[in-house]
């Protein structure tokens, strides 16, 4: 399993609505300024599906990350089934005006588990960036 984290200085109403809304996820989910996500589906609830298609804005890389939830507690944790099977989780915990968010979810088996760290840890380090600017 791969662990990214990050306390994001917003009440947890805001980092969960930003978590979650399509138009926010599609300002925030990029792990650089190369990068952008030009589609979100987003249906919120245990066995809802999402799709987000992310993409390098030079269109060399395209791809869809998507699933269905699991499982989801309002303002403390989504539970997520991706497309292949692999199982991810969202925590929140919320620390009076700061929230800890902790992601958890099986690597897959192209790139390596540092790669995919680093990735998902610059998205968790952009939507810290971008929930705290706005």
């Amino acid at each position: 399993m791969i662990t990214v984290k990050t306390i994001v200085n917003a009440s947890i109403g805001k980092v969960w609505e930003f978590w979650t809304t399509p138009k926010y996820i599609q300002k925030w989910n990029n792990p650089t300024d190369e990068w952008h996500t030009p589609y979100v589906e987003n249906d919120l609830e245990a066995g809802g599906k999402f799709k987000y298609t992310m993409a390098r804005k030079d269109e060399s890389i395209s791809f869809n990350y998507e699933g269905i939830y699991t499982k989801i507690d309002n303002f403390l944790v989504i539970e997520y089934r991706l497309l292949d099977n692999r199982i991810g989780s969202v925590l929140f915990e919320n620390q009076n005006d700061k929230v800890k968010i902790t992601e958890i979810f099986e690597p897959e088996a192209v790139n390596s588990k540092s790669e995919q760290k680093q990735f998902c840890q610059a998205v968790i380090d952009n939507f810290k960036k971008y929930t705290e600017a706005n």
